[in-house]
C-alpha cells in the first residue's frame, strides 16, 4: 500500500511540473578552485559513464576568433592536452575530458554571437557556441527556418556538430543538422610557421574535408563559426495517434515517407505504439500552436526526490508490477495532456495542433528562469535528488529494422513487465535519420532508438531486468549492426563502431592532417576509433554499468545471484541474468 501512495503522489509530482514557471537554471560544468586554474569537469547529469570527474589546469573562455587562435596557438606550443566544453555539457560520454591533469578546457560560452542572416540566399552564420534555442528565434526573426533539428534546444551549435545531434525525417537532406552545413571554420593545432594555430574554412568546394569536420567528436579542433542553409519559415500539423503494436514492424518504414516529422513512441509492455502524424500545412491555416514538452520543463525538486524515491524503491523490493503501474499512470497523464502541446501556447483543446515551425520544433524551458534556490530545476539536474539514469541510443537500417523490432517483442513476452521501466521515462523514442555524407554521420536511412531507463547510484546493484536491456543492446550493436549515437550512450556500444564507417579510413586521414601530435585527442576517443585498445573497462561488476560485456561472473554481481549467461533469443549475447539468491 505504501508502495502505491508513493506511485500516486509520483504521478501528481509529474502533474505540478505542468504548472511550474520558475527553475534554477543549470550550473556550470566546468569548476575552478581559483580563477580559471585547477579546474574540474562534468556533464549535465553530473557523471560520466565511469562515474569519474575530469581534470584540467586552466579553463579559457575566449569571446571572439581571434583570441580563440591565441589560445589554441598557446596550447600547441606546449603540446598541452586540449578539450572543448559547451554551455550546458550534454553529451554523456567523456568527449570534453583531456588526459591528465594538465589539459587546458575551451570554453565556447562566449562564441555566442549571430554573425549574419542572408534572407535572400537563406543562409545563417553564428558561432559555435549559439544555442539551438538561438538559432532557431534568429531565423524566425527573419522569416526562415532551420528545417529538422533536435527535440532538446539546450545544444550549442558545435556539439550538436561534433556528435551527429538530428531529428526525425527520411526527407529532403534527413533530419542531422550536420547535412545543412555549407560552410565552417575550425582552429587546429598548426606548425611554427603557422603561429602555432591553423584556421581552416571550410566550404563545398574543399568537401572531403568539410565532411570530416561536421562530425568530428571534438577531435579536429575548436569550431569557430558555422554555416547553415535555411528554408522560408513554415507552418505544421501534429496530431498522436496511439495504436497496438502488433504490426509495428510493418510500419515503420513506410510511416517514415508518409509524414515529413513522422516519429514513433514504443510503449513495448504495454503493447503500445504512439505515432505522430506530423507535416508541413499552408501558413494560411489557422493556428498559433506552441510545444512545451513536459519532461524538458521546470519541475519541483520535492515531486522529482519522491518520483525518485518511487524507482529506487521498486529496484529495492524487486517490484515490478509497481513500475508497471507507475509507467502507466505516467503515459498515461502525459497522453492526456498532449506531451505538453497547445494550441494557442496556453491550452489544448484538440488535434491537430497547428502552428510555426520554431514554435513546435524544440523546447526545454527548465533552461529559462532565474534561481529560485534549488526548489525547482531541470529534471536531471545532478544538485538535486531527481533523475538519474543511462541512455542507449543507436540507429538501425530500415532494412534490417522490422526483425530487430521483432526480437524485441520476443523478449517482452517471455516477460509483459520487463520493460515497464523503460516506461517509466515515456518508452522508446524513435526517430528518423539518413544517410549522410559526413564520415561518421548515418551509413543507411536507418531508424533511431532512444532507450533511456534507471541507473542506481550505487554502481554494484544490478536493475531490475538488468539481462533484458543488456541482451537489447547487444541485438542492437551486434546482431544488427547499429550505430551509436556519438553524443550518448554507454562504453559497450561503442564496442567496434568505427568499423561500420566506410569513410573510417578518411576521416582518420583528415585528422592526422588536422592535429597530428593528437592534441585535442584523449583516451576514450583513440579507443573509439581504433586507435588504443577498446572501450571496455574490465573491473568487478562492469557489465552493470555498461562499461563492459560480461565474460565472467565477477563481471556481473554474483554475491546479488546476478551471473553472466547467454540471451535468451540473441544467444551470442552474454548478460548479467538473475539466477538466484545467495544464501545469508
Amino acid at each position: 500500500m505504501e508502495i502505491f501512495q508513493r506511485i500516486l503522489l509520483s504521478t501528481s509530482c509529474l502533474l505540478l511540473a505542468v504548472f511550474m514557471v520558475g527553475c534554477s537554471p543549470p550550473e556550470n560544468h566546468i569548476k575552478c578552485s581559483s580563477t580559471n586554474t585547477n579546474c574540474t569537469i562534468t556533464n549535465s547529469y553530473g557523471t560520466f559513464p565511469d562515474r569519474s570527474i575530469c581534470q584540467a589546469a586552466n579553463a579559457a573562455y575566449p569571446t571572439t576568433e581571434e583570441e580563440l587562435i591565441s589560445v589554441v596557438a598557446a596550447a600547441t606550443r606546449a603540446r598541452r592536452k586540449v578539450k572543448v566544453a559547451t554551455r550546458y555539457s550534454h553529451s554523456i560520454p567523456k568527449l570534453v575530458c583531456p588526459d591528465g591533469q594538465n589539459g587546458l578546457l575551451i570554453s565556447t560560452d562566449h562564441l555566442n554571437r549571430t554573425l549574419e542572416i542572408d534572407v535572400q540566399s537563406m543562409k545563417i552564420s553564428v558561432e559555435s557556441g549559439v544555442t539551438l534555442r538561438q538559432l532557431i528565434n534568429e531565423a524566425a526573426k527573419a522569416g526562415l527556418a532551420l528545417p529538422y533539428s533536435p527535440y532538446w534546444w539546450g545544444l550549442t551549435i558545435g556539439g550538436l556538430l561534433s556528435t551527429g545531434a538530428h531529428g526525425s525525417t527520411l526527407w529532403g537532406k534527413g533530419s542531422a543538422i550536420h547535412d545543412y552545413v555549407v560552410a565552417l571554420t575550425i582552429v587546429s593545432p598548426g606548425r611554427p610557421q603557422d603561429g602555432y594555430a591553423k584556421v581552416r574554412r571550410l566550404n563545398e568546394s574543399n568537401s572531403a574535408e568539410l565532411d570530416a569536420a561536421k562530425v568530428s567528436l571534438g577531435v579536429l579542433g575548436v569550431i569557430s563559426k558555422v554555416t547553415l542553409q535555411l528554408q522560408p519559415l513554415f507552418k505544421r500539423s501534429i496530431s498522436y495517434v496511439a495504436k497496438k503494436d502488433t504490426d509495428l514492424g510493418d510500419q515503420v518504414a513506410s510511416f517514415g515517407r508518409q509524414h515529413e516529422f513522422a516519429d514513433i513512441t514504443w510503449y513495448p509492455s504495454q503493447g503500445k505504439a504512439v505515432y505522430r502524424i506530423d507535416d508541413r500545412v499552408s501558413s494560411n491555416t489557422s493556428g498559433n500552436g506552441l510545444y512545451d514538452y513536459i519532461p524538458f520543463r521546470s519541475t519541483s525538486s520535492l515531486g522529482l526526490a519522491v518520483v525518485r524515491a518511487t524507482e529506487d524503491a521498486q529496484e529495492s523490493l524487486k517490484d515490478p508490477d509497481g513500475k508497471c503501474v507507475s509507467a502507466k499512470l505516467v503515459t498515461s497523464t502525459l497522453k492526456h495532456l498532449a506531451y505538453g502541446l497547445t494550441n494557442n501556447g496556453i491550452v489544448f483543446t484538440g488535434y491537430p495542433i497547428i502552428g510555426y515551425h520554431n514554435r513546435l520544433q524544440s523546447s526545454g524551458t527548465c533552461l529559462d528562469s532565474p534561481e529560485d534556490a534549488l526548489i525547482t530545476a531541470c529534471p536531471w539536474d545532478s544538485r538535486i535528488k531527481g533523475e538519474y539514469f543511462f541512455q542507449a541510443t543507436f540507429s538501425i537500417s530500415l532494412s534490417v529494422v522490422k526483425s530487430f523490432i521483432q526480437d524485441v517483442q520476443k523478449l517482452v513476452k517471455l516477460d509483459p513487465r520487463a520493460l515497464c521501466g523503460l516506461e517509466q521515462y515515456n518508452g522508446i523514442l524513435m526517430r528518423y535519420v539518413k544517410a549522410s555524407s559526413a564520415y561518421l554521420g548515418k551509413e543507411d536511412d536507418a531508424l533511431d532508438f532512444d532507450i533511456t531507463f534507471y541507473r542506481n547510484k550505487d554502481p554494484t546493484k544490478p536493475r531490475l531486468y538488468e539481462d533484458i536491456l543488456e541482451e537489447i543492446e547487444q541485438l542492437a550493436v551486434f546482431k544488427y549492426g547499429g550505430l551509436p549515437h556519438w553524443g550518448k550512450n554507454r562504453n559497450l556500444v561503442f564496442n567496434g563502431a568505427l568499423k561500420k564507417y566506410k569513410n573510417a579510413g578518411a576521416f582518420l586521414r583528415v585528422k592526422e592532417m588536422y592535429d597530428p601530435m593528437g592534441l585535442f585527442s584523449n583516451e576514450w576517443t583513440d579507443q573509439v576509433l581504433g586507435l588504443q585498445g577498446d572501450v571496455n573497462i574490465i573491473k568487478e561488476g562492469c557489465a552493470l554499468e555498461g562499461l563492459c560485456i560480461c565474460s565472467q561472473d565477477i563481471h556481473c554481481a554474483p554475491s546479488k545471484g546476478y551471473l553472466c549467461r547467454p540471451g535468451k533469443i540473441y544467444q551470442e549475447a552474454r548478460v548479467c541474468e538473475h539466477v538466484s539468491t545467495p544464501e545469508q
